[in-house]
């Protein structure tokens, strides 16, 4: 069985931030992590939560994998490009601002293989 995949690129949201919320759901069963994503008090557990929703329909729809079966087999975020711009400041100084995004991967397995 191949692994299924999906991707959520520039998230608008450190990554720093969204490992918290994925570290949370690496290893467990799909529908245990989305369960638990529902109550997780964090900004970044609901574009993760839609994350692996998106992964299990892509199972069940170009696999035909039943969602009991599968399983986190891996998710991370890396950082993507930072938006950097300034804000003047007093004394003509300016102030740098970063805007850091993020993309975050998920790989699903099925059970037993």
């Amino acid at each position: 069985m191949n692994d299924i995949q999906a991707h959520l690129k520039f998230l608008p949201m450190s990554a720093q931030k969204v490992r918290l919320v994925v570290d949370l759901v690496r290893g467990k069963n799909a529908n245990e992590a989305l369960e638990m994503l529902r109550f997780v008090n964090k900004a970044a557990a609901l574009p993760v939560r839609k994350l692996l929703a998106s992964a299990v329909a892509n199972a069940e729809e170009n696999y035909g994998v039943s969602r009991d079966d599968l399983f986190v087999a891996k998710i991370f975020a890396d950082e993507a490009p930072t938006r950097k711009w300034r804000r003047f400041g007093a004394r003509g100084r300016f102030k740098p601002l970063l805007r850091r995004n993020s993309h975050v991967t998920v790989v699903l397995r099925e059970r037993g293989s």
